[in-house]
């Protein structure tokens, strides 16, 4: 069953302001057992952009859905001519001092887990492990066809191969790795199969309006129900895919606390929400804790 996309969400009913005190969330952090859930705003100061914040990439684009994806070789040449393009500067992104704090409270047994609504693999470059990608991996691609999983480095040799002269200006670049390009410019982009089967290639990726497998979800789940606590880094939650993992905490009575400057889908089930921005709360946190924080000097390859 595919949900249907959620791209905006609007509070109806008064929410609980924000606050600017720590307090709560580094006694969570001192408790250990904390399972973090984190969105697109963790990996704004790394120039990725989010959604729905300030600026946020929705304002000018709209995220392709499966249903677009899977209809027509015309979307899929509009979507992988941007994707493309999109991919030479996503790739070269390197983690913030948010996705280090993180790693360092990992490494210090502070953390029972992390789950990531993104696809951009910054935690992982920043020395998390287990990471749950719940939404899946700009870095793979999967052929719909076959099921052939394969790395995107691989596909992206043979894009610049088959479209040498391909090199436009984009507007902008949005959360999911997707160029601003107008059709005029993706006109003409070379589109390529799958090398086993020559089926269509897609990002191993949750579009919007696809389900999260099952068995990930369900992987989420357990990881709510043995946390400690649920903290939520950079999300507003107002797709489902998330959401459903704080409602399940507030139901089971574990404490969920979130870090993001915007109200959220999820304050109403929320101790607290920190209204600061993300590498700033979470580096402090850390020399609360006394934990040294380790950001990568260089991109990740």
């Amino acid at each position: 069953m595919r949900m249907r996309p959620t791209l905006s969400w609007t509070p109806t009913e008064d929410l609980p302001p924000g606050t600017t005190d720590l307090e709560p969330v580094a006694d969570a952090l001192s408790a250990g057992g904390v399972l973090v859930l984190s969105g697109a705003g963790i990996s704004t100061e790394s120039g990725i952009p989010d959604y729905r914040g300030e600026g946020g990439s929705l304002s000018r684009h709209t995220p392709m859905t499966y249903q677009e994806f899977t209809a027509g070789a015309r979307a899929r040449r509009r979507y992988w001519a941007r994707s493309h393009l999109g991919w030479r500067t996503f790739g070269r992104a390197r983690p913030n001092a948010g996705h280090g704090a993180v790693a360092a409270f990992g490494r210090h047994g502070l953390l029972s887990g992390v789950i990531t609504q993104n696809v951009d693999g910054l935690h992982q470059a920043a020395g998390s492990e287990g990471v749950v990608e719940l939404h899946g991996s700009l870095d793979r691609v999967v052929c719909l066809g076959c099921g052939a999983l394969s790395p995107r480095r691989e596909l992206a040799q043979r894009l610049e191969a088959a479209n040498p002269d391909f090199a436009p200006v984009a507007a902008g670049i949005n959360p999911d790795g997707d160029a601003d390009l107008t059709d005029e410019q993706v006109e003409g982009f070379r589109v390529l199969p799958c090398v086993i089967c020559g089926g269509i290639l897609k990002p191993d990726v949750v579009f919007f309006g696809e389900a999260v497998p099952p068995q990930r979800v369900e992987h989420c789940r357990e990881l709510v129900r043995e946390a400690a606590s649920l903290l939520v880094l950079g999300s507003s939650l107002t797709v489902m895919s998330g959401l459903r993992f704080v409602r399940q905490a507030a139901q089971a009575g574990t404490p969920v606390l979130i870090i993001n400057r915007d109200q959220t889908r999820g304050d109403r089930h929320a101790l607290t929400r920190v209204a600061l921005p993300l590498g700033r709360a979470l580096t402090t946190l850390a020399d609360r804790l006394d934990i040294p924080v380790d950001v990568p000097a260089s991109p990740r390859t």
